[in-house]
């Protein structure tokens, strides 16, 4: 997008907000959204807007692990390090996704669509070795399963091959809808 296109987004999100310190987090939430991090010229806006200053804006934006500073891809990946995916083999599994997104040690990949982030925990040990990609919680990970994984997330012209639905359920598919702790897990933590 233009720096003008750009203003105008800018413009639009905060247009649909009262002038209010309430304001603050869903104005954040939606420059979030829309550029998947909070750039510095977004912030400024926002604070004169609101009549809040730039460093009162800076601790929401940094208290709140939701909110980025720098620009991260367009799916964010979290690997699970926790105890009970750790001892079923998360490094690997970490590692793999770095691979196969090309986040690499950086954390985003150069084409913006994946960051990649290792975490404590996701809260779903029974389902170990777990990790999420955006809301979508994929448990009982496999080394092989990650290609295919990564895959659903490519724009349609990078993906391969369609998805397959009779893996449905199958290791590596996401358990949001079969599994409630895995949903609620990621309520939780987001």
């Amino acid at each position: 997008m233009t720096p003008a296109e750009n203003e105008a987004v800018v413009a639009d999100i905060l247009g649909q907000y009262e002038d209010r310190r309430a304001s603050l987090i869903p104005i954040l939430q939606d420059i979030q959204a829309h550029f998947y991090y909070l750039p510095e010229e977004m912030l400024r806006k926002v604070s004169k807007k609101l009549r809040i200053s730039l460093p009162e804006v800076y601790q929401v934006a940094t208290f709140y692990r939701c909110f980025s500073l720098k620009p991260r891809g367009k799916h964010l990946v979290q690997v699970c390090q926790g105890t009970a995916c750790h001892v079923r083999g998360s490094e690997r599994i970490l590692e793999r996704v770095q691979t196969e997104t090309n986040a690499g040690p950086s954390g985003t990949s150069p084409d913006m669509q994946f960051t990649v982030e290792s975490v404590r925990c996701l809260g779903c040990c029974g389902l170990a070795p777990v990790m999420r990609v955006d809301k979508d919680t994929y448990a009982h990970l496999e080394l092989g399963k990650i290609k295919n994984v990564v895959k659903k997330y490519r724009p349609k012209a990078d993906a391969a091959a369609p998805q397959n639905a009779q893996n449905q359920g199958a290791p590596g598919t996401p358990k949001s809808a079969k599994h409630p702790e895995a949903a609620l897990a990621g309520a939780a933590h987001d």
